[in-house]
């Protein structure tokens, strides 16, 4: 059973790894910060197997019988004005057929005014996006490893606009217990738009990320590092504000080499008192500090940190995430435990 997994992985990734990034796939909400525990931890973690209901949006293979009964939601005032949000829930129905899950995601771009090509107003207008997914994991035979699918159905609505889509996330993880070590790889958004907004069919934002994650023995901290859209090389591209002129009126462009194209792949994060009822996290997303990154004046982007505060059957997260000096984002979380 595991070679055919990790065959059927390997040929998903040979047919359907091809460069996509922002901008160049429509549904791009799809792959936004799910959780303040993600945020914190630099934006994308695929290794939590815990209380962690909203964890399974990201990476399905980490359905488990902790999650039973624990209903998330979660909230983002994000940029320029736009709100997003998810909410997750899990029920074991018994030890043999483990645990389901059902999530929600969406995204409000707020309400825009409308003018014609002469200028006049047409009335406002609203943007708003939705994925619905449910998910199921399970252990592969006796082994240390696991597999999880989840099955999104997508709406999106932009001014007179509609479009309807379905995906799949595909995970598989691996856990060994004897030294808390954690590896997982993360097939986003295989799926297609059922109906297009104005007859032109549009890729989804297809990904692939692979992460892994340790508990250290003596020290209460677990540590992340995720490499982010493997299935695009090189990743980065030229900042055309960092061109260099010279005296003589000739342009250098911007070098970006071997170690820099790695670099922006990549995510680190940690957590200290992972399993404790409170604890502290904080990330650093490669990529997003050299993106947003402003000549000779330090920002910060690119750091995330953030808390989690059990107080009963609820707990709260909370995190804040530098983007530039212009802009950040606050994430708010409330799990709940139903039992």
């Amino acid at each position: 059973m595991l070679k055919k997994i990790i065959t059927l992985f390997c040929l998903l990734l040979t047919v359907l790894t091809y460069a996509q990034v922002g901008g160049e796939s429509t549904y791009q909400f799809l792959n936004l910060i799910t959780s303040p525990r993600q945020a914190a931890l630099g934006g994308k973690v695929l290794t939590n197997v815990d209380y962690d209901v909203t964890q399974a949006l990201y990476n399905p293979a980490t359905i488990n019988v902790e999650m039973d009964n624990q209903l998330a939601l979660n909230y983002t005032s994000y940029l320029g004005a736009i709100s997003y949000g998810s909410a997750a829930y899990a029920y074991t129905v018994d030890r043999r057929t483990q645990t389901f899950h059902a999530g929600i995601t969406y995204i409000d771009y707020g309400t825009f005014d409308g003018y014609d090509e002469s200028g006049q107003e047409t009335g406002s207008f609203t943007g708003k996006e939705t994925a619905l997914s449910i998910g199921y994991a399970l252990q592969l035979g006796y082994s240390d490893f696991y597999f999880g699918s989840n099955l999104k159905i997508i709406t999106s609505a932009l001014e007179q606009y509609g479009s309807f889509g379905a995906a799949i996330d595909i995970g598989l993880l691996y856990i060994n217990e004897d030294i808390d070590f954690h590896a997982a790889l993360a097939v986003r958004n295989l799926g297609t738009q059922i109906t297009t907004y104005a007859g032109l069919n549009e890729k989804l934002p297809f990904e692939v990320d692979f992460g892994m994650s340790q508990s250290l023995e003596n020290v209460p901290l677990r540590w992340h590092l995720t490499l982010e859209n493997l299935q695009e090389w090189p990743i980065a591209r030229p900042n055309p504000s960092r061109t260099i002129n010279d005296l003589s009126g000739n342009q250098t462009d911007e070098k970006i080499g071997f170690l820099g194209q790695i670099m922006r792949h990549t995510i680190v994060g940690a957590e200290i008192f992972p399993e404790r009822g409170f604890n502290i996290r904080f990330g650093y997303n490669f990529r997003r500090a050299e993106e947003l990154r402003i000549i000779d004046q330090r920002n910060f982007s690119g750091l995330s940190a953030g808390f989690s505060l059990k107080m009963n059957k609820m707990r709260f997260s909370y995190t804040h995430m530098k983007y530039s000096s212009a802009a950040n984002a606050n994430f708010v979380g409330l799990q709940i435990d139903l039992q």
